[in-house]
């Protein structure tokens, strides 16, 4: 990245580079781009007008790391938290009751057989109970009344 201060301390920031970045949007379909180059950042971010707006902005120096160190990191999905949690066969909003005013299906500790309702799933307006697929004692829920989930997002702990 090509950019210098002025002897004013202003940062000058080779247009060039901020064309590449607009074309990178372009081609590879992005609303935004960030890069840096130690305590320079230059982020470029298609507004809903489809123009480009350069954002110039100085930040502290990260700490160097080689990108090979960032690839050995593995990033832990959530649902390697909770093995064994029963998860959503689908995406949408949790009901841990029947009604607003019912007693929920399950509470930390209640025991549960196969095919037990443990909640609901609302989907395109069509409530989906979920049942227990395993019997045991519930150890953990994991969403609250009400919460937006995700496929296979983990519900329930039973063991």
């Amino acid at each position: 990245m090509s950019a210098k201060k002025d002897a004013d301390g202003n940062m000058n920031v080779d247009i060039d580079i901020i064309r590449e970045l607009a074309g990178i949007l372009d081609d590879a379909g992005l609303t935004e781009i960030e890069v840096e180059d130690g305590d320079r950042k230059i982020r470029v971010a298609r507004g809903g007008g489809g123009t480009f707006a350069p954002v110039h902005t100085l930040a502290a120096p990260a700490p160097v790391t080689a990108p090979a160190a960032l690839a050995a990191e593995p990033v832990a999905a959530p649902a390697d938290d909770y093995a064994g949690a029963q998860k959503s066969p689908m995406v949408g909003t949790a009901y841990l009751a029947a009604e607003p005013d019912s007693a929920n299906f399950i509470s930390v500790g209640d025991k549960v057989a196969v095919g037990d309702t443990i909640l609901i799933v609302e989907a395109m307006k069509v409530m989906n109970p979920i049942v227990s697929e395993t019997a045991g004692t519930v150890k953990a829920i994991l969403v609250e009344n009400g919460q937006p989930i995700e496929y296979d997002q983990p519900l329930v702990v039973i063991a």
